[in-house]
């Protein structure tokens, strides 16, 4: 068991839910807030404290996490004056939404010039690496304040510090980046496999271990085969991570074809085939239609 911390989570949607589960398994003092509070009542069963309000959610807590929908709403509650004066001296923010780099960076000099510690650690493995307190975070920030979190972060997967402010975010598009391209591949792959009347199930246990082996190619291969595209991870944030790559390569002068690509493609399943609130395997789908066959 980890030493005990007092814990507030702010966005207990898909990925905040399960995080504050295993945080409570992990014997921390948990606190929970949501917009809709009715997504946020059921975790009173396992032990959390449902806030009435958000500045309420935060007063008294050493660890502040938010898991939004991106760096725009973490930084409107950052920058309230309400939730800023709730703060307890020494809190660390540890904002896991996925954002821009430069929110994260903006977020950060606002917070440290307050007094207070600020992460960005944005996550990678989805619903089930919620559940299984297994995700991948990297966390951008002063090295000192990544120490004094880590046993929050090892409550719900495994952190990695990549570097100063912002880092974190970099290292989360990066991610985002090798996610949609590969599985624009699986897809394809997938496809090709199918219509050729190959078993995609055993083409995918042939390629087991392999070089073109990847939790992609398992899980999202296995969606696609089974049709299966309730969301783990939704399409229309696979977009919106896809989009602030491009900006953020704009920024440093590069041009990243692959990406730009494949963000067209998510974009128009979420404009023609109504697919933003699907998982992002259903890029599948996409394929399918510009194949010409049914979907």
């Amino acid at each position: 068991m980890t030493n005990s911390r007092k814990v507030t989570l702010i966005g207990t949607g898909l990925m905040g839910f399960p995080m504050s589960q295993n945080l409570l398994r992990a014997g921390h003092d948990v606190t929970v807030w949501n917009r809709s509070i009715a997504r946020a009542e059921p975790l009173s069963r396992d032990g959390a404290k449902v806030a009435a309000s958000a500045s309420g959610a935060v007063a008294g807590a050493e660890f502040i996490i938010t898991m939004l929908s991106d760096g725009f709403a973490s930084g409107a509650l950052i920058g309230d004056p309400d939730m800023q004066a709730a703060l307890a001296p020494g809190a660390i923010w540890i904002d896991m939404s996925s954002a821009k780099p430069e929110h994260a960076r903006e977020q950060a000099a606002l917070l440290t010039g307050l007094g207070f510690g600020h992460l960005d650690a944005p996550v990678s493995g989805g619903t089930k690496g919620a559940e299984a307190a297994s995700l991948a975070i990297m966390v951008g920030g002063d090295a000192a304040t990544f120490a004094a979190a880590k046993d929050v972060f090892t409550a719900m997967g495994r952190p990695v510090h990549v570097g100063p402010s912002g880092s974190g975010q970099l290292a989360k598009l990066a991610n985002q980046t090798i996610v949609a391209v590969t599985i624009s591949a699986v897809a394809e792959a997938m496809l090709l496999a199918e219509q050729g009347g190959a078993d995609p199930a055993a083409v995918r246990a042939a390629l087991k271990g392999g070089f073109a082996d990847s939790v992609i190619l398992q899980q999202h291969g296995e969606r696609m085969s089974t049709r299966n595209f309730d969301p783990g991870g939704l399409t229309k944030f696979q977009v919106k991570d896809l989009n602030n790559t491009l900006d953020e390569a704009a920024s440093l002068g590069l041009s990243l074809p692959a990406t730009e690509n494949v963000r067209d493609r998510f974009q128009h399943f979420i404009d023609a085939m109504d697919g933003g609130e699907r998982d992002h395997s259903g890029l599948y789908l996409e394929l399918r239609a510009r194949n010409g066959l049914p979907v």
